[in-house]
């Protein structure tokens, strides 16, 4: 038989695809491979429902920090957000219409959790394991779970020992009433900063223990009016005339690498901590690190709270947990009915989250022995037919608009499989730490992530494995076209 007959009989509905997760990256992956003709795939989603972290993360004041008519898809733009940084529950919303609307929600398989992937070297097929036994044999695998999957809980004694409501600010219990509560936060990121004006509202008090102050910015989030929203529905290239000055916004003003962006930030930043009326309160908010080395965060509301009588920013470490509050280094007790864990996600470990076997037994864990490494974010050495999305090093502006362009890559490998006839794909081990080698060079030179405070930028090793150096164009310029001699790959 011929390689043109070859070619010609292998159709895209030959290759079994799957798909793990049904956030934004899972469904933008079904919904372009729908589109490219691609139907033999399963997306695997442990919840019981499409969103990923906006499916999960539903505490108090929830919402996008990055504008939402850029943070949604550019082939389904939505004109009538109800405000510039939408809320938790419209951004859900906003995916679940797009899963019904592309038709992908029969390719879901909800509330199943994968445990393991292995590849198989003799088949060039994956092995994907389900939590409940079940193995789903697949050509090709798409990660989806990218950085925020792995809650973490703080390794303090006695956490397990309290007595009272716990829960991470992840899985809200939303059953549980914090009216007149004593309730402790634990943490100051992203989470902490717009749930605790929140809570601090229902609450008879509120202890936030804090172990780093974060700049803290404030944000152009005004409810769009009627007469606004009915423009943005009638005009046709109102929202989209939005988006893109969102783009050029963050592509221009990134603080990152230009130090007179960053101090015109700061010089804000310090500004809105100024609301807050006791001065030694104030003292305690202000950052002693350079604007971005952390998580910027937004928050109109976050500051001004702390003038609230029932809010206490307490700053003492913390020594243990007991049955019934917290006890600092100084030995004071603060005693709780309800403790909420605002920890984050382990963002660090990516695909490696579950146990991942390559080519010749390598293991993922193994090869990211130093952190997690990809070539252009979307494949990593010694895993055929492996594509992440928003893997390592994408980090960088509109998790969305990353997510788009690591699609439309992860596509085209797809899509050479089946017209150059491949059994697999998988990117030279040398040309990946070539990439990697000239990554991290680009970013020990960005002066804000080498000022050395602790944020879930870096591995433990050090290495910086979350972060794209660049702006977003030079992301999407780079993954735009594949190089072929940056691969091997083995015939059918």
């Amino acid at each position: 038989m011929s390689v043109e007959k070859n070619q010609a009989d292998r159709n895209p509905e030959d290759l079994a695809i799957t798909i793990i997760g049904a956030g934004p990256g899972g469904l933008c992956m079904a919904i372009k491979l729908r589109e490219a003709g691609f139907e033999n795939f399963v997306v695997v989603e442990s919840s019981e429902q499409v969103g990923g972290t906006w499916n999960y993360n539903r505490y108090p004041g929830c919402a996008c920090d990055i504008p939402s008519h850029l943070y949604s898809f550019s082939f389904d733009v939505k004109r009538d957000w109800s405000r510039p940084y939408a809320p938790q529950p419209e951004i859900l919303e906003y995916l679940e219409g797009v899963a019904s609307k592309y038709d992908v929600l029969k390719f879901c398989r909800f509330g199943h959790f994968v445990e393991r992937a292995i590849w198989d070297d003799e088949t060039s097929k994956w092995s994907v394991h389900l939590d409940n036994g079940e193995t789903i044999e697949s050509d090709v695998v798409v990660s989806a779970i990218g950085m925020f999957n792995n809650i973490v809980l703080p390794a303090i004694e006695g956490l397990d020992d309290f007595e009272g409501t716990k829960f991470h600010s992840s899985r809200w219990d939303w059953s549980h009433s914090l009216e007149g509560e004593r309730v402790g936060v634990i943490g100051t990121a992203a989470s902490a900063v717009q749930l605790i004006p929140e809570v601090a509202k229902l609450a008879g008090q509120v202890h936030l223990f804090q172990r780093t102050a974060n700049w803290v910015l404030p944000k152009e989030d005004d409810p769009y009016t009627e007469e606004q929203l009915e423009f943005f529905r009638t005009d046709p290239h109102a929202a989209a005339g939005i988006r893109q000055a969102i783009f050029d916004g963050i592509e221009t003003g990134q603080a990152f690498y230009d130090a007179t962006v960053r101090g015109e930030l700061e010089t804000v930043g310090l500004a809105a901590i100024d609301v807050v009326e006791n001065p030694d309160v104030r003292a305690k908010l202000k950052p002693k690190h350079l604007w971005g080395c952390k998580r910027p965060l937004f928050s109109n509301d976050y500051y001004a709270a702390f003038n609230r009588p029932n809010l206490e920013l307490v700053t003492e470490d913390i020594a243990r947990i007991t049955a019934d509050g917290v006890v600092l280094s100084n030995g004071e007790e603060r005693k709780l009915d309800t403790l909420v864990l605002a920890t984050g996600f382990s963002a660090t470990e990516y695909l490696s989250a579950i146990e991942v076997i390559g080519r010749k037994g390598l293991d993922l864990a193994e090869a990211w022995s130093d952190g997690a490494q990809a070539y252009q974010g979307v494949t990593t050495a010694g895993f055929p037919n492996l594509f992440m999305l928003y893997g390592p090093n994408t980090n960088q502006g509109s998790l969305i608009t990353m997510i788009e362009w690591e699609v439309d890559h992860a596509l085209a490998h797809i899509r050479r499989l089946v017209t150059d006839n491949l059994a697999w794909i998988d990117v030279k081990a040398d040309r990946q730490a070539a990439y990697n080698e000239q990554l991290q060079k680009d970013i020990e030179s960005i002066e804000a992530w080498a000022d050395g405070c602790n944020n879930y930028y870096s591995a433990p090793s050090g290495r910086v494995v979350t972060q794209w150096p660049k702006n977003m164009s030079a992301y999407r310029d780079m993954v735009l076209e594949i190089d072929p001699e940056a691969y091997e790959v083995a015939s059918r």
